[in-house]
């Protein structure tokens, strides 16, 4: 979704990443890419369970599945469109299971705002802000989608090994959050995509996310794939937060001087 900002790797040298390694291959072979953007972040983190919220196609999962092969995955993606090439990716892979909804602070169903480019709508309205940033993004109808609280989905006991939750859900992170109080303790780390500017309407930007994870007992420990407008303004970027209770690793430098790991 962030065509058309600076701070990406170019097409070309993607793609010579994702002929390196036969499990990305294999995605292309099913039209899914390799969210290889994310490889300096998640290469060397420990995974035993990934929580993919927001898991699109499978680009995220089909990463961590070829960097961390035992990782159980358990995802979440309630777009048919986009789950159904899911699940055509994983077909016939063990320890991956697919949950076709979204997921709240509330169990019920919800409006989804569904974005000329799919994986960029939300259940918060598509702000001006969004198409002036990133064309071609603009909201197309609406569809009503189930929504669980992930504590209801997932218990407490099924929480096993070293759990990385990751957050791709266009603003609604933290309603994400309020709905696995009681698991979010069993988490090592939290990867969420976040963002500098209003790009659906009541959106909780950055600062708002990492005070939330902070008061949770989440430390910022490395910003990625920070993307800026045409004017400079930072738009987005992928943090990444330990659990300051259960960590292990310490994270993946930061490219580019940000992050923990920059010179102050």
């Amino acid at each position: 979704m962030r065509s058309g900002v600076t701070g990406l790797p170019g097409r070309a040298a993607k793609l010579l990443r994702l002929l390196s390694r036969p499990g990305y291959r294999r995605g292309l072979a099913v039209g899914v890419a390799a969210a290889v953007e994310h490889e300096a972040a998640i290469r060397a983190l420990p995974v035993g369970m990934l929580i993919d919220v927001g898991a699109n196609v499978g680009q995220f999962s089909l990463l961590v599945r070829t960097l961390h092969p035992a990782a159980r995955i358990v995802a979440f993606e309630p777009l048919a469109e986009p789950a159904a090439r899911y699940g055509r990716l994983f077909a016939d892979a063990p320890g991956v299971d697919l949950h076709r909804h979204a997921l709240g602070s509330a169990e019920g169903n919800a409006t989804i705002h569904l974005s000329r480019r799919l994986d960029s709508s939300s259940l918060l309205p598509i702000s001006p802000v969004q198409e002036q940033t990133f064309a071609g993004t603009g909201e197309v109808g609406v569809r009503t989608v189930p929504v669980r609280r992930l504590d209801a989905v997932l218990s407490p006991a099924s929480l096993t090994g070293q759990v990385l939750l990751k957050l791709d859900v266009q603003g609604f992170e933290l309603e994400v959050i309020r709905g696995f109080s009681v698991g979010l303790a069993a988490v090592e780390h939290v990867y969420a995509e976040v963002s500098f500017l209003p790009l659906y309407e009541g959106q909780p930007l950055a600062p708002a996310i990492i005070a939330d994870l902070h008061a949770r007992g989440f430390d910022l420990a490395g910003v990625y794939n920070l993307s800026t407008d045409r004017e400079g303004r930072s738009v987005q970027a992928d943090m990444l937060f330990a659990n300051r209770r259960r960590r292990s690793v310490t994270a993946a430098p930061s490219p580019a001087g940000i992050g923990p790991d920059a010179p102050g």
